[in-house]
């Protein structure tokens, strides 16, 4: 069987990470971008050095590690700033994916490389990719349990929702849509449903 790369996301709090376990259960390799996105701020990364000659040395610790905080400050509420941010973690972190993906591909051809992007469609990363998987909740439920997990009041937890693509948007657009409002039990049986679907060892 050829290999499979598939990019897997779905909105703020609808149980991505929950997936993503199941499918690396089952023999999944992942690649996760927000592990990734950390790697390339580590001390001695180009991305890093570019961070603190565009922003200054306030935002490195004495021991050359990111100060995220202060970093936050900066750009939290400046869109200019914040791009500009973007426009040096990006490629940085997509090419690292990539890297890795490549990797995975020679060290077992046979099987599934899984790329969990939390903003797959809004940084337009979809072409990388042989399949889009998205985990999926009304946006009701999506707001009571990222108000219950992050201890949020709705206002905060509706901004936080907003900054994404809207969740029935993400649906309409998906290869694959896993259901995650009801029972674990019922998120399990259809990424089994998939698995089997695909003929994966």
């Amino acid at each position: 069987m050829k290999l499979m790369k598939i990019g897997l996301t779905g909105g703020i709090a609808t149980g991505k990470s929950t997936v993503a376990a199941m499918l690396v259960e089952r023999g999944a390799l992942l690649v996760d971008a927000d592990q990734v996105a950390r790697e390339v701020v580590m001390p001695g990364e180009p991305a890093l050095e570019a961070v603190a000659s565009t922003f200054g040395q306030a935002v490195i610790h004495t021991d050359g590690t990111l100060n995220r905080k202060a970093l936050g400050e900066i750009v939290f509420n400046n869109r200019d700033q914040l791009m500009q941010l973007e426009s040096i973690l990006h490629p940085a972190i997509r090419n690292r994916m990539q890297q890795r993906i490549r990797q995975y591909e020679e060290q077992d051809p046979k099987q599934l490389v899984v790329a969990d992007i939390p903003l797959l469609y809004e940084t337009g990363q979809e072409e990388l990719y042989e399949g889009i998987m998205v985990v999926y909740v009304p946006q009701q439920l999506q707001l009571t349990r990222l108000m219950e997990r992050n201890g949020l009041v709705q206002e905060e937890a509706l901004r936080r929702i907003g900054l994404q693509m809207n969740i029935e948007q993400k649906r309409s657009r998906a290869d694959w849509v896993i259901d995650n409002s009801s029972s674990l039990e019922e998120t399990k049986r259809q990424v089994d449903e998939f698995w089997k679907s695909q003929d994966l060892p």
